[in-house]
């Protein structure tokens, strides 16, 4: 892979995990207004709406045979499905500041799986990016204002159940991504991200048809319908074709320090948008973090670029 096929794959991965803390920042006032399963039904409904010309399959694609069918729904199970469950029901029963503790260890989890299942070789300085990632997430979680309130929550009875869930999140991403690299050996980041979100909108079909029934649509004001479509094109459209077209050219472990931008966009949307404050300690964290992506992406004397499919066998 030559250099600026490798820049521009990176300015992918950034870029994707940016827009998805924009929009997880910008969808607080969709959460208060749309149940949970009613927003990711209209949102893949959106998505799917958008995407009907890239469901088309290019004349040069073979026909998907029945391992990629499984493996591109198993990429919508926990990708967009199981994840946005165990990540919405996890911070309700425990708190802002323990999912963002958990979250930090998705590079990580990404780096293992990537290990077990891809075959990739972890090198010893994508092992330091996660550590810098993880260390960085963890210590702005952990230096937020409101940490206090938020480790009283952490205590209630069903905080376990919660706490688990969160780990579930954490898996199901760390899937998402693992899985989305073996997908790119034979599809292209269209066709996948149109096929993934038409399983999603499968899935949470009968959920969303049944809230639809009781919802009253009247009452939702014009802004929040155009902030609605911003939110579905953002999440089921621009940030999945841009990080399965970055998957194309980065392995999965590398790749996976990149979702330190995640929670950082975020709190920068928080600060310039919603009016929140970013402390001095929350500046060094996200510093540190960023040095992890740094360290991942430097060039260096000798860069893996090994193909998974050249590898050897692999599960996916």
């Amino acid at each position: 892979m030559n250099t600026s096929h490798r820049r521009s794959a990176y300015a992918c991965l950034a870029l994707s995990m940016s827009l998805v803390g924009s929009y997880v920042a910008l969808s607080k006032p969709l959460a208060a207004i749309f149940p949970v399963l009613l927003l990711a039904w209209l949102r893949f409904g959106i998505g799917a709406i958008a995407m009907l010309r890239w469901l088309r399959k290019p004349a040069d694609e073979p026909p998907l045979s029945r391992r990629t069918q499984g493996l591109l729904f198993l990429e919508s199970l926990f990708g967009n499905f199981l994840f946005t469950i165990c990540m919405v029901t996890g911070v309700s029963l425990t708190s802002a500041v323990t999912a963002g503790v958990t979250m930090a260890a998705i590079p990580a989890a990404v780096a293992l799986m990537s290990w077990l299942f891809l075959r990739e070789r972890v090198a010893a300085r994508t092992w330091l990016a996660i550590a810098l990632a993880v260390a960085g997430i963890g210590l702005y979680a952990l230096s937020r204002p409101d940490a206090g309130a938020d480790s009283a929550a952490s205590a209630s009875p069903q905080a376990w159940l919660g706490q688990m869930l969160l780990v579930g999140a954490v898996l199901c991403e760390a899937f998402y991504a693992v899985i989305g690299k073996r997908l790119t050996t034979s599809l292209g980041p269209k066709r996948i991200t149109s096929i993934v979100n038409l399983w999603g909108f499968a899935l949470s079909t009968p959920f969303g048809l049944y809230l639809a029934w009781r919802f009253d649509f009247g009452s939702v004001a014009w802004s929040i319908w155009g902030l609605l479509l911003f939110y579905a094109l953002a999440a089921c459209v621009w940030t999945v074709w841009l990080w399965m077209t970055g998957l194309c050219n980065v392995p999965a472990s590398q790749a996976g320090t990149f979702t330190v931008l995640l929670p950082i966009s975020a709190a920068v949307v928080g600060m310039c948008v919603l009016g929140e404050r970013v402390t001095s300690m929350q500046a060094l964290a996200f510093a540190i973090a960023l040095l992890g992506i740094l360290v991942a992406t430097w060039p260096g004397r000798k860069r893996l670029a090994q193909h998974p499919s050249a590898s050897g066998a692999s599960p996916f």
